[in-house]
């Protein structure tokens, strides 16, 4: 008997995405019409730097060290339909469901990382990328990139805590990262069964160099 949650996962992989710019967060310019944001840390030097926070952002690192869930639990493919699940305060089982598509991934010398997508049921409609980068000097930085518009009646009537989340949630993908490119743990990530996300702020982590840099490479466009 299928469950409840395969169910859901069968009927986000017959969906298409609910936006029409699929792919978008790989141009240098982002569509118009949405919220956009990227946030940039910088997670230290050279390649085993790359290498090690790559695979972690691979592996839905970023997710897992924020308290969601992966369903079904595998490093991210283009293609790949997941269902991210996050525990709510004082509830033993997940109850918020989230339906994403990978769009593109990305694994270069100097590049690692991923795209996902929302698809109907997500409060957003849009895409978030993941990106794992050495610049020419040897550098490895960490970026989130992100458009995306309200979908959800429930996420358009209170806004600005939607809005508060999201960016709270971003904060909280650059700690992660940060933290595994720091202590090594993106090679023993396992898939968490149940999480509860909050409000963190961004690691800074001395030993690789890791730092939370703001402007210029801050960017919010509401």
């Amino acid at each position: 008997m299928p469950t409840a949650l395969h169910r859901r996962l069968e009927a986000a992989r017959a969906a298409s995405p609910n936006y029409p710019e699929v792919g978008a967060t790989r141009d240098a310019r982002l569509p118009a019409g949405y919220a956009q944001l990227r946030r940039r840390i910088h997670l230290g030097h050279g390649p085993e730097v790359l290498e090690r926070a790559g695979r972690y952002v691979l592996g839905w690192g970023s997710q897992l060290g924020s308290g969601f869930a992966v369903h079904p639990y595998a490093p991210a493919e283009q293609g790949a339909t997941v269902l991210l699940r996050l525990s709510l305060p004082g509830l033993r089982r997940p109850r918020l469901v989230i339906p994403c598509r990978v769009v593109w991934t990305v694994d270069a010398p100097d590049r690692i990382g991923f795209a996902y997508g929302t698809l109907p049921g997500h409060p957003e409609c849009g895409e978030e990328a993941f990106l794992v980068s050495m610049d020419a000097a040897g550098e490895v930085w960490f970026e989130v990139t992100a458009f995306s518009r309200l979908a959800a009646w429930y996420a358009r009537l209170g806004r600005p805590v939607a809005v508060l989340c999201q960016y709270l949630a971003i904060e909280r993908y650059l700690a992660a990262v940060a933290g595994a490119a720091a202590d090594g743990t993106a090679a023993t990530t396992a898939p968490a069964t149940s999480g509860t996300a909050g409000p963190s702020g961004t690691t800074a982590l001395s030993d690789t160099g890791a730092r939370n840099t703001d402007a210029p490479d801050t960017a919010i466009q509401r």
